[in-house]
């Protein structure tokens, strides 16, 4: 089963509604180009607004962010991804929120205890140690040594003010290597895999830190990087979310991928990236400015490499990839069944 079928089977099983995901461009808000991350279309209920669905909610997002546009081509970043979330909002709590993200990871996905480990908010001159979630750790078997106390990386605020508080982060250990007895969250081998954040502070434009009446829930994991671990792959591309990709440029270019790994990586990303902008209801076109800038450098992008790998230009190159890729998204994402088309027709142009 797909992992974005058992978070949301698993979060139903816990009293949760699912929510369809928003589409990549954000409808009222301005000031994004995209949707970034799975919280962001749910910012109105973060701050009080009642939700349609309830108080408690799951999903799957759709985001894209372009900030690390050179980074694309190692074997970790993507400009589109998709996220997992689970929302409280004013209903439950620390507790139930970490005891559930364990239990997903150890019962449902099957990841050892012993390769988890955690972070939590250490406490600074506003705010306290945030013992609930250290205690609750201790109480499922998260051992102390694997329990790091930061202040820097651990604490969410979305802006200068507004609601903020102390969030959680779960790390894999993706390594052969023996597994350290001790956490050291500036070990790369350690991967962070989940973020469950504890909204439950507002801090005004003052700087004064208040209680809030009703606090919320939010947690975010990556699709992409859960299934590589999973898959004890060490490059994303090499996951099942990427390789039939990866060898149908293989297969265009009559090349392998070992010693072309930056340009297929960079094409396969970039038009799995084109195809969802341009089925977006918002219908983005390539142009020279905002969302339609972006898409047209990646499809730009996405050329220059193919030309590396000698890949004939003319030929339908980009209409293979693109129609793998909607064939891949279509059961989640029926935006990509419906503007078939229009992605087609946009990639060609």
């Amino acid at each position: 089963m797909n992992i974005k079928d058992l978070f949301i089977n698993f979060f139903i099983s816990k009293g949760h509604k699912q929510i369809p995901s928003a589409p990549v461009v954000p409808e009222n808000d301005p000031s994004v180009l995209f949707n970034t991350a799975g919280m962001q279309p749910l910012i109105p209920y973060l701050m009080g607004e009642p939700h349609p669905y309830g108080t408690r909610l799951c999903d799957y997002q759709k985001c894209i962010r372009t900030n690390d546009l050179d980074a694309i081509g190692d074997t970790t970043h993507h400009t589109f991804f998709e996220m997992l979330g689970n929302w409280s909002l004013g209903d439950y709590f620390k507790d139930e929120s970490i005891s559930w993200s364990f239990e997903f990871l150890t019962e449902h996905l099957n990841i050892p205890v012993e390769r988890l480990a955690v972070t939590v908010f250490a406490g600074n001159d506003l705010i306290p140690f945030d013992e609930v979630s250290y205690n609750k750790w201790l109480s499922l078997g998260i051992k102390k040594e694997r329990i790091a106390k930061t202040v820097e990386d651990n604490f969410w605020i979305a802006g200068a003010s507004g609601p903020c508080g102390p969030d959680t982060e779960i790390f894999y250990f993706r390594s052969n290597d023996e597994i350290p007895e001790n956490f050291d969250p500036e070990d790369e081998r350690w991967v962070e895999i989940w973020n469950n954040v504890f909204m439950q502070y507002f801090k005004d434009e003052a700087g004064n830190v208040t209680e809030l009446p009703k606090k919320n829930v939010d947690t975010g994991m990556g699709v992409e990087r859960v299934t590589a671990i999973l898959e004890s792959v060490n490059d994303n591309y090499k996951s099942s979310i990427w390789s039939d990709v990866i060898d149908l440029i293989s297969n265009i270019s009559n090349l392998p991928y070992e010693g072309n790994e930056e340009s297929m990586r960079i094409i396969a990303d970039h038009i799995r990236t084109a195809v969802f902008i341009s089925a977006d209801p918002a219908g983005i076109k390539p142009s020279n400015t905002d969302q339609g800038y972006i898409l047209r450098r990646l499809i730009r992008r996405a050329i220059r490499h193919a030309k590396k790998l000698n890949i004939d230009i003319n030929s339908n190159w980009e209409e293979q990839i693109a129609r793998l890729l909607i064939s891949k998204y279509k059961k989640y994402y029926s935006e990509l069944d419906s503007n078939e088309v229009v992605v087609l027709e946009v990639l060609k142009n």
